[in-house]
């Protein structure tokens, strides 16, 4: 909100509507209920609340937790060969096992499955010595000597009655799948992180939504200002829905 020309109460229902709408709400969406003239306003106002959802100091993930990636917009790793997939994004997660349940998620884009940038996402998001499940990647293979109580298993060959080895990170990236097409339609890789970033604030505050609300204002309170310039700085072309 930085010397922003927009009424406050404007960036308060915006900030409402992110953080309560069970699906999430698009820039086009946005426009329609704010009643804001340019498509490029909405847009650029969720983008600068999607910078204000990771806290600063929030804690690494602990406890048992399981670790794996997947390509959005194609199949998964399940597949031969998967982790192979050119001009597709690659995510890594880590989520929390709590119970039959989930805990705290954690999603990053990642260059490519290798070790290299597998174990120093693990490292950024899991607390050392927790125990982390993941499949048999040779990817992983770093992950005892990096601290971790490292537990692989492979996939079972694909069968109608198989059960997945990391059921919680699978639906994690299945439900941030049907979130990006359903919502957003897709996004671009230039601004997917924000987009990871909105899910996992999204997953935390599942239950509590106007807690979210209220969470999002304060994060928003202690980021540094994000102007226009620096989230399009990139992109040659003009913000639309697909690469939003």
């Amino acid at each position: 909100m930085h010397k922003t020309h927009l009424p406050l109460s404007l960036w308060f229902w915006a900030a409402y509507l992110v953080a309560t709408h069970g699906p999430g709400i698009s820039a086009l969406q946005l426009q329609r209920q704010l009643g804001i003239s340019r498509y490029e306003t909405a847009w650029t106002i969720l983008h600068k609340l999607r910078r204000s959802m990771v806290a600063p100091e929030r804690q690494p993930l602990s406890g048992e937790v399981e670790v794996d990636e997947g390509f959005l917009g194609g199949r998964d790793s399940e597949l031969r060969g998967g982790r192979q997939r050119e001009g597709k994004p690659l995510v890594g997660v880590a989520i929390e096992v709590r119970g039959n349940g989930s805990g705290r998620l954690r999603l990053q884009l990642l260059p490519d499955a290798a070790a290299a940038s597998l174990t120093p996402f693990v490292v950024s998001s899991v607390a050392a010595g927790a125990i982390v499940h993941t499949d048999g990647w040779a990817g992983y293979s770093r992950l005892r000597a990096a601290g971790f109580d490292h537990q692989p298993r492979k996939q079972r060959a694909r069968f109608p009655d198989r059960e997945w080895v990391l059921p919680r990170a699978h639906r994690a990236l299945s439900n941030l799948k049907t979130w990006l097409q359903g919502t957003h339609h897709g996004v671009s890789p230039q601004h997917l992180q924000v987009y990871l970033d909105e899910s996992v604030f999204r997953h935390h505050r599942r239950r509590t939504p106007l807690a979210g609300f209220q969470t999002l204002l304060g994060l928003g309170a202690t980021h540094k200002p994000t102007t226009y310039r620096q989230i399009t700085r990139q992109p040659r072309n003009p913000p639309t829905e697909q690469s939003g």
